[in-house]
């Protein structure tokens, strides 16, 4: 049956008529595109309406339905499909789940940089500015005991660029070391402070 179909179909008119079983069964082993197209034309809105209940967006949806459309290439040449409509309605499902999974994961994988530069920075804050502000008479002296303790390399680095505040290229610039070796004996010498500091 589906071979006297499949030579009848030569012009996208034809396909009006034909099942969407009928149609999958001929993409199977033939090549036309309109094929295809006939079936995104029943089945955009649906697609459409089913992104627009899970990504809430509208231009995302417009996307997700031609990303859907092109899985469609691979997915009927491989999978048994009993109702096409059920089964379309499925796929643009998992495809938005997965999608809003990822994208969680990208904003759980953000937060959790940010809050860790967050944190970085506090810690500066904390050991080199704060305790200049608050506290001076207290602080000070042990800060200033703590960098004279620290490394050569290290203790430049630091009262350039937190004492005189120097960016860190003007710290490379007037020590002559490397950027890469003025952030290593920066970050270096920050821990060495936190500990001297933390046991005093």
């Amino acid at each position: 049956m589906f071979l006297k179909i499949k030579r009848k179909i030569n012009t996208e008119l034809d396909v009006k008529s034909i099942s969407d079983e009928e149609l999958i069964a001929i993409s199977k082993d033939t090549s036309e595109n309109h094929i295809l197209s006939e079936l995104f034309e029943r089945y955009t809105h649906l697609i459409f309406g089913v992104c627009m209940k899970y990504l809430k967006n509208e231009e995302e949806c417009k996307d997700a339905v031609m990303q859907v459309f092109e899985q469609l290439f691979t997915k009927l040449r491989t999978q048994e499909i009993q109702n096409f409509k059920s089964w379309i309605y499925t796929v643009s499902k998992n495809f938005c789940l997965m999608k809003i999974r990822h994208e969680q994961s990208v904003r759980k994988h953000k937060v959790e940089y940010y809050a860790n530069m967050q944190q970085e920075i506090m810690e500066s804050t904390e050991v080199f500015h704060q305790f200049n502000k608050e506290e001076l008479n207290n602080r000070i002296p042990k800060l200033q005991k703590g960098i004279e303790q620290l490394k050569t390399d290290q203790r430049k680095c630091i009262e350039l660029l937190y004492l005189q505040e120097k960016s860190y290229k003007e710290v490379a610039e007037m020590t002559g070391y490397s950027l890469k070796q003025v952030k290593s004996y920066i970050q270096n010498g920050k821990r060495n402070l936190k500990i001297f500091l933390e046991n005093e």
